[in-house]
């Protein structure tokens, strides 16, 4: 399984979060995830808002085009970006 799908122009993908890291970044696979650094700490919603705002610039959406689908307040989450306008070069994701 891949850490990644399509359903239709969106695009569904599994994150593993490292909240409090010294840089923000994609870093590869954690199992069947994907392993983002943020450097927000994870308080009050803060990792969740930054994580966001991460993923919007790295897909070229707007923050109100990500949502997280499920995991809120765990480390695995399930992010949903409706029509991503650009793939990061960083991961490997092949366009529906």
């Amino acid at each position: 399984m891949s850490f990644y799908r399509w359903q239709g122009e969106d695009l569904i993908i599994a994150c593993h979060l490292q909240p409090r890291a010294s840089k923000d970044e994609f870093c590869g696979l954690h199992g069947e995830s994907l392993k983002v650094r943020i450097k927000a700490p994870p308080v009050e919603g803060k990792a969740n808002a930054y994580l966001i705002k991460f993923l919007a610039k790295q897909f070229g959406v707007t923050k109100r085009d990500i949502e997280i689908i499920s995991g809120e307040l765990s480390r695995e989450k399930r992010v949903r970006i409706a029509d991503p306008q650009k793939l990061p070069e960083q991961i490997e994701i092949a366009k529906a």
